[in-house]
């Protein structure tokens, strides 16, 4: 066996589980097909439950010494400043939930931040090996390079991308629409002379379809934006981009100093049949496929990796039996399901960029590895299955707590078992705000997993996972 897990990607969905994996002692490869990592910017916008997340990774420092705030929008017209557009409704910091907006961070680079943590736990990236197909029996999958090697493990996640080779290689086929027919442009580019205080919107005119121009927290950069006809030929070339920029605002092409990456896309959503075939798993942009309106797509996917990795980890270090792993698809289908009718609408000027697209609000709890065990719980008190609220315990910040690859168990104005029960950290306190009193175990990616009034029923949930006193 080359390893236990075969991550296929080097996206942020491949590089996060790498992380969480290696932070676990799970020997895992992560394969990329190209020589290098992802250079454009994309996915720019890490909603609050991914800071949460990447908290808990290690990286989130990292992360906020390099990107910034999102900017008001400035919407322009021949050349003059005719007002503010707010694109997010605003939200306050709470002690429950501390990070309050999305951080901009463009993509190539929360994708070196996440490549120099998984280097920092061991963990390794093998670039330039295209898998090209698979077989797998009961017991192993095995990768098939273009290279003609092979790579053999005992679970393999595709984090290939929307054009998933390794989904078409399964023929699970992905079920959706085409969101906009009209072809996008995203350019990375330098422009002198413009202020970076703004995102620079310029709407239609002259048949002209829309320009966005969006400064790149912590770069030089700015990221430009443009939708096309739906037949149109999108010139990708830096003369193409600097073409685009001149027509639909007053910034000349000159200023269009240096044209650093640039793609087109349509916008469509589309989300795979299926999250899982034998011991292969679908995760990001290989399950679900969303517009960038809204910044969904890149933090459903880290979510994914972030779901799938404590249960990877369990059932590798014999702990948990097999079956843990049918709960991925059971919690994560449901979640990419909602998170792309939420793109589309925000898309389609349907849903405001508020509450909902933070995704604080997400959760388990009709999981089969949800228990809820109270007789009684209050209107807007945490229930099993909720994300598992920030605060402070008898001095001890949650998320502190719960930072790391262990369970938690809150005993809250409640007694715990004693001496604890096995493997897990206990935090003791009175009633809080939040969660009120009451036993709840917190799973390793920050859930809610089981809750009580008593410790009856807790060492039979904790046995499920091999965690028994």
């Amino acid at each position: 066996m080359d390893t236990d897990v075969l991550i296929v990607g080097a996206g942020p969905t491949g590089l996060a589980l790498g992380v969480d994996l290696a932070r676990r002692g799970v020997p895992a490869l992560v394969l990329e097909r190209a020589e290098g990592l992802f250079p454009g910017s994309r996915g720019k916008g890490l909603q609050p439950r991914t800071l949460e997340v990447f908290d808990d990774l290690g990286v989130l420092d990292a992360i906020r010494a390099v990107g910034g705030p999102y900017p008001v929008g400035m919407v322009w017209q021949d050349g003059e400043r005719l007002g503010e557009h707010h694109m997010f409704d605003p939200a306050e910091a709470s002690e429950d939930s501390p990070y309050n907006a999305p951080c901009m961070v463009p993509q190539w680079r929360t994708q070196e931040i996440l490549a120099a943590r998984l280097a920092e736990l061991g963990g390794e990236i093998a670039f330039g090996r295209e898998v090209t197909g698979l077989t797998q029996d009961a017991d192993t999958v095995t990768a098939h390079l273009a290279s003609g090697g092979t790579v053999r493990a005992r679970y393999l996640v595709a984090g290939d991308g929307g054009r998933s080779v390794v989904r078409r290689t399964l023929g699970i086929d992905m079920t959706g629409e085409t969101v906009d027919p009209n072809p996008t442009l995203v350019a990375d580019v330098r422009i002198a002379g413009l202020d970076r205080d703004n995102w620079h919107i310029f709407p239609p005119r002259d048949g002209a379809d829309f320009l966005a121009v969006c400064p790149l927290a912590g770069t030089e950069d700015f990221q430009v934006t443009a939708r096309f006809p739906e037949d149109a030929d999108v010139d990708l070339s830096p003369d193409g981009v600097r073409k685009v920029i001149e027509e639909r605002s007053h910034i000349a092409a000159e200023d269009v100093t240096e044209v650093r990456w640039a793609s087109d896309f349509r916008p469509r959503a589309a989300l795979a049949d299926r999250f899982r075939s034998g011991r292969v798993f679908l995760a990001g942009d290989a399950a679900h496929v969303h517009s960038p309106a809204g910044g969904q797509g890149l933090n459903t996917s880290v979510q994914d990796a972030y779901n799938l990795g404590w249960k990877l980890g369990a059932v590798l270090a014999g702990e948990a039996p097999a079956a843990l792993l049918d709960s991925y698809e059971e919690e994560r289908r449901p979640i990419a399901a909602q998170m792309l009718d939420l793109s589309t609408g925000v898309h389609r000027g349907e849903v405001r960029r508020g509450g909902a697209t933070r995704q604080l609000g997400l959760g388990y709890r009709e999981s089969s590895l949800t228990a809820e065990t109270r007789g009684a719980v209050g209107e807007g008190a945490v229930r099993a299955g909720d994300r598992a609220p920030d605060g402070t315990v008898d001095g001890v910040r949650l998320f502190d707590a719960f930072r790391g690859p262990h369970w938690t168990l809150l005993a809250l104005g409640t007694e715990a078992p004693g001496g604890g029960p096995g493997a897990v950290r206990v935090v003791r306190g009175g009633a809080h705000g939040a969660y009120g009193t009451g036993l709840f175990l917190v799973r390793p990616d920050g859930y809610v997993g089981w809750s009580g009034d008593t410790p009856e029923g807790l060492r039979g949930y904790l046995a499920r996972f091999g965690l028994g006193a």
